[in-house]
């Protein structure tokens, strides 16, 4: 039974990888720190702040399905969804829905994922041109 459980942990690949567990607590940070948001329904600051968060980690997740370049393509949906939570960041800062140290938190986390996530094209891409030069 271990030896199922581990194949069943190792076969999603994308929880190999740092970046994806980054984003995972960042997620977790963020619902910890919005529960004190004010309900403002589906369209609030909160919500959606929460759902580009997710999309960080769900954009990792459905890239690393597939090839290099969709892949490639899937992790910059993840960096322009930690953009987007950086405009939620300043955005809710201004509001006093977080404090100076907890918006200095979010954007240090959300630097180390931009740059992380960066790192992981940079590395793809290169392994797409090897792969390319290998054809000849």
């Amino acid at each position: 039974m271990d030896s199922e459980l581990e194949k069943a942990v190792t076969f999603f690949r994308f929880e190999d990888l740092r970046i994806y567990h980054k984003a995972l607590d960042y997620i977790e940070w963020l619902i910890i720190k919005s529960k004190e948001f004010p309900d403002e329904g589906a369209a609030g600051v909160g919500t959606r702040f929460n759902l580009s968060a997710q999309a960080i980690a769900l954009n990792i997740s459905e890239g690393s399905a597939r090839n290099k370049s969709q892949f490639i393509y899937y992790l910059k949906m993840a960096k322009s969804a930690v953009r987007e939570c950086v405009v939620f960041t300043t955005l809710a800062g201004k509001l006093k829905y977080l404090s100076e140290k907890d918006v200095e938190e979010s954007r240090g986390q959300l630097m180390e994922m931009t740059k992380m996530i960066g790192a992981l094209i940079g590395s793809l891409q290169r392994a797409a041109d090897l792969n390319l030069e290998d054809t000849d």
